[in-house]
């Protein structure tokens, strides 16, 4: 089998590049691990809570323990199907703040500045909202809308918000990031929607895109220093596809790094200890590893105030499916965030540096999926622009094996530091009137939670991601990164990276929404590439 281009990994940045390089007339196959994103529980937003632990559709990654974590092994979510995480995850769409991309560009990503990557995110994107032109796209393939909040709690925490200092903002993705505002997802009225609903549902019938699923690449194929194909097993069999352009890896930031390297791209001593042959030693290929890591503060509500935990059980549910089937709203419609803050954890900064994700439900004490039974709120307070740095690493030759994935969470003074003063700006937003009058009293992590030190040793001990892991295989033009401002692996020819692996650092937000801009980038530079080659 041949392409013009032939693109590993079908999640978020893989779908895009394969509508747009295909629409262009190039030939190009699509490799995707997982199944056909067929299961009915992918297109229903709530049934996020189904696919955490898929043991199917989801990679179901888990970090090393140590003392970062507390000792713990954190799950790692990745979707493994058409859309990849797009699938599977809480549909956010936050751009992140123009102070991210400026600051890229201050690195060398020459290109990279928000006025640069502005119209990206705009071409992809129809917003069915309000929202300023000149910062929203409409037309565009990806369906953003706003929240559907039926339930009060979420406008008593824009209210609450109000009272502890911080304004209401009619739209984080606009001109301003900064203030409490009602969250946007990517959904297509009723249904998810995934960048396979959106970018490969309109592309995958041209007769010049081959989608192969259920195939596990194995290793990048070279002539000397040109990638030339991929290999990969599916059915039990080892094939070749072989590219007359360029491979493009967007397997993510666990699957891109590990693929570079058990192809022998990557840290050569490393490489040599495990047992590959280092065929181009690029010491940054699974440095750089970059995650937002939240503490969740609860409060439980009194019995009159509807949240999720209600709603999930008894007569309720039917009730919210036949809402969903009949109207298209209710419960069924909500992702996991209903509204969120943006601040600064002190005076003098620049941009936010907090995040602070308001969901009304409470979890019980045993696993974050399972609801409570009584009435609750949840804030996730998240440093958004975290310091600590981690890698992801290949542990043998066979590609099959799973990659050492080290977090290290809070290791850097800074994060404890942001940590701490988002707790206490969560707590002066919980307590103020608007949910004070309705609220029982904080429920976890509690008054012994009530400084610093104590909020990073309660992070450690039952923090948890929420799944934006970034940077493994960063740009820039330092001896650590792994590819150019183009996207091109340094030192290799045929081969290039995109996905979220290549943010220098993690963005001001969700991830998502920049993945499919950086697609969008970097399927326009492949074509202006080969075009003036």
């Amino acid at each position: 089998m041949r392409a013009d281009y032939v693109v590993v990994g079908a999640g978020s940045a893989g779908c895009v590049l394969a509508n747009r390089l295909s629409a262009e007339g190039a030939r190009v196959v699509l490799l995707e691990a997982g199944p056909p994103d067929r299961h009915p529980m992918i297109h229903i937003p709530a049934g996020i809570r189904t696919l955490l632990q898929h043991p199917v559709l989801n990679w179901n990654y888990f970090t090393e323990a140590d003392d970062s974590t507390g000792g713990r092994n954190i799950h790692w979510p990745r979707g493994k199907t058409l859309g990849g995480s797009s699938s599977i995850n809480g549909m956010l769409y936050v751009r992140g703040n123009p102070a991210d991309y400026d600051g890229w560009a201050q690195r060398g990503c020459r290109g990279w500045s928000h006025d640069e990557v502005l119209p990206y995110f705009k071409h992809s994107e129809d917003f069915r909202s309000g929202g300023e032109d000149e910062h929203r796209g409409r037309g565009g393939v990806l369906a953003v809308e706003e929240y559907r909040t039926i339930l009060p709690l979420t406008h008593k925490f824009i209210e609450a918000a109000g009272q502890a200092g911080i304004p209401l903002n009619p739209d984080y993705n606009g001109s301003e990031q900064e203030g409490a505002a009602y969250s946007q997802m990517t959904r297509n009225n009723r249904f998810r929607a995934s960048t396979a609903r959106s970018f490969l549902a309109e592309a995958k019938n041209r007769p010049n895109l081959e989608i192969v699923t259920e195939a596990i690449a194995t290793g990048l194929l070279f002539e000397g220093k040109k990638c030339v194909g991929v290999s990969y097993k599916q059915g039990g069999e080892d094939r070749e596809v072989r590219a007359d352009r360029e491979v493009i890896v967007s397997g993510g930031s666990v699957n891109s790094p590990h693929l570079l390297q058990i192809s022998g791209v990557g840290p050569g001593e490393h490489l040599q200890s495990i047992g590959v042959a280092v065929r181009h030693d690029l010491p940054g290929v699974g440095d750089n590893m970059s995650d937002h890591f939240v503490t969740r503060i609860s409060h439980r509500m009194a019995d009159n105030m509807m949240s999720i935990n209600q709603l999930s059980r008894g007569l309720r549910v039917v009730r919210e499916a036949m809402r969903y089937a009949l109207f298209a709203n209710g419960a069924l419609t909500f992702g996991v965030t209903s509204a969120m803050v943006f601040c600064r954890s002190r005076e003098g900064l620049a941009s936010p540096d907090l995040q602070l994700l308001f969901t009304p439900a409470s979890y019980s004490a045993v696993e974050i999926k399972e609801f409570d039974k009584k009435p609750g709120v949840t804030v996730a307070v998240c440093p958004v622009r975290p310091e600590s740095r981690g890698t992801i690493m290949a542990t043998s030759a066979n590609p099959l094996d799973r990659p050492a994935i080290h977090p290290n969470y809070l290791t850097a003074e800074g994060d404890a530091h942001v940590l701490w003063s988002g707790v206490q700006k969560t707590r002066a937003v919980l307590e103020a009137p608007a949910l004070a009058d309705h609220s029982l009293g904080e429920i976890a992590p509690g008054p012994s939670v009530n400084s610093m030190e104590t909020a990073r040793q309660y992070g450690r001990d039952f923090g948890n991601t929420i799944y934006h892991p970034v940077g493994t295989c960063k740009m820039g033009e330092d001896p650590m990164a792994v590819v150019d401002s183009r996207l091109r692996v340094h030192g290799l020819s045929g081969l290039r990276v995109i996905d979220a692996s290549i943010m220098p650092t993690v963005t001001t937000g969700n991830t998502n929404a920049p993945t499919i801009m950086i697609a969008e980038k970097g399927a326009a530079m492949i074509l202006e590439d080969n075009k003036a080659a």
